[in-house]
């Protein structure tokens, strides 16, 4: 059997394939970044799935593109632990930015970004990734993503920015009690996954000034480190992966205009043109 993964900080899509190519079942973990998640962790959320474990020894190959996974150091933590619970299978760890452009372009040069809890861009020229610089993460970099949106949105709330009417419903949908904050931003596992998890507010509230305003903003912030530095045509094909492109694509849209570009694809969840990529391309 083969595992495809597609991988984020705050989840994991597996599917597993027969030898026929053929769907078996499909099964979700939590998020394994092994630039922020420590190895016991990682070990621990992976043994969590007893679908997983259950075949484990069944399984011949692991393609597994995953957020982190693009410098050797967490590649190789991620792959060590990944042999040790399928002990016959041949792993390949990849950053989700090459899964991206499988499930977007597939092989065809495009520009391709991922606006997920984290956000990368690429171009890739029909055989490689041409990174503009390296992703630096959630601390510094990731522009609106939805850790990067999670942080304005604390931040405006504790300065008092934040609308007073928006402000009261944020408190009464979230644990906002300072300790707690502090303790999940500094102590715990994920930071970054715990500050996405406040973009989902503006989900709730896509229609609200405020929030527009702010998603505006980000998505130029974006545009201007990690489309305009690649310095493509505008005829360029241009594809986003994630829940964030996906809910606010009237405004991505309406950004990427104002740069006389045009976005050709928006995808949610790009597992399943993963796994068609794998079933044409692969020989399994």
């Amino acid at each position: 059997m083969i595992l495809i993964a597609d991988g984020g900080s705050t989840k994991v899509d597996w599917i597993a394939l027969d030898s026929n190519r053929e769907e078996v079942f499909r099964v979700k973990s939590l998020g394994l970044n092994p630039a922020v998640v420590s190895k016991n962790e990682l070990q621990k959320r992976i043994l969590a799935v007893s679908k997983l474990t259950k075949i484990s020894e069944k399984i011949s190959e692991i393609h597994f593109y995953g957020a982190g996974c693009g410098t050797p150091i967490p590649v190789k933590i991620l792959k060590d632990i990944l042999e040790s619970i399928f002990v016959h299978a041949n792993i390949v760890v990849a950053e989700d930015m090459l899964a991206a452009v499988y499930a977007a372009s597939g092989e065809k040069p495009a520009i391709v970004c991922i606006l997920g809890t984290g956000s990368n861009s690429c171009y890739f020229n029909g055989e490689n990734l041409e990174m503009k610089t390296a992703s630096l993460g959630y601390t510094i970099m990731d522009e609106a993503s939805g850790n990067y949106f999670g942080k304005i949105l604390l931040r405006d709330f504790y300065y008092e920015i934040m609308p007073k009417n928006i402000a009261a419903t944020f408190k009464n949908e979230f644990n906002l009690d300072v300790d707690t904050v502090k303790f999940n931003l500094y102590r715990q596992e994920n930071p970054n996954m715990y500050l996405a998890g406040f973009a989902k507010f503006m989900f709730e509230h896509k229609e609200e000034k405020y929030i527009r305003k702010i998603i505006k903003k980000g998505f130029k912030t974006f545009f201007k480190y990690r489309i305009l530095p690649l310095n493509k045509s505008p005829e360029t094909p241009i594809y986003f992966i994630g829940s964030i492109a996906f809910y606010f694509r009237d405004i991505l849209e309406d950004v990427a205009s104002k740069y006389t570009l045009k976005i050709t694809a928006i995808i949610q969840r790009p597992i399943d043109n993963l796994v068609q990529y794998h079933k044409e391309k692969i020989n399994l």
